[in-house]
């Protein structure tokens, strides 16, 4: 069983039925596991408003992030016991979505002075708050204008594994 397998299983075996309209999205690296459910819409007047609906929809998540804040709690604790990664939800609604908790890990990197003044330019110029907060900006653009050439690399990383794990063994 692979750990996306057993994680992913774990979580829907483990999340109230009430809580999310279908199975959660379950996502995750070294460090956390982001859970993420779609809530039902309200229902709303005929002809409300798209302001209406906003308001309806942000309230609808905030409400399920408060009235399961103690039950996520325990599930987040007891699945940290077993993978030994922190735990983020998040929910959706209709168009609207947010993420209550989330897990900042610090990333060591040594920069050559041309790429620490890329960071620096970034900061002085007030795009960035500092040269944490530049990488991670740097980090996300790149994610966003990349987005097919990652998922060829993350496609081609699960081939490696699946190969991998039907090699020899060597125990």
């Amino acid at each position: 069983m692979t750990d996306k397998d057993q994680i992913s299983g774990w979580f829907q075996g483990r999340l109230p039925d009430e809580w999310f309209t279908s199975a959660a999205t379950v996502e995750f690296d070294r460090d956390e596991i982001q859970v993420v459910g779609t809530l039902a819409e309200p229902k709303l007047a005929k002809g409300a408003s798209d302001d209406v609906r906003t308001a309806a929809l942000v309230a609808r998540i905030q409400g399920f992030r408060e009235d399961t804040r103690g039950q996520r709690i325990r599930i987040a604790e007891e699945a940290q016991q077993v993978f030994g990664r922190k735990v983020s939800w998040g929910a959706s609604c209709g168009d609207e979505a947010a993420m209550f908790t989330t897990f900042s890990t610090p990333a060591m990197t040594r920069l050559r002075m041309e790429d620490r003044a890329v960071l620096d330019t970034l900061v002085d110029s007030g795009v960035a708050r500092s040269r944490s907060h530049a990488l991670a900006w740097c980090v996300r653009l790149v994610g966003q204008h990349q987005d097919e050439w990652l998922r060829e690399l993350r496609d081609a990383l699960a081939q490696v594994e699946k190969v991998r794990a039907t090699g020899p063994n060597t125990s």
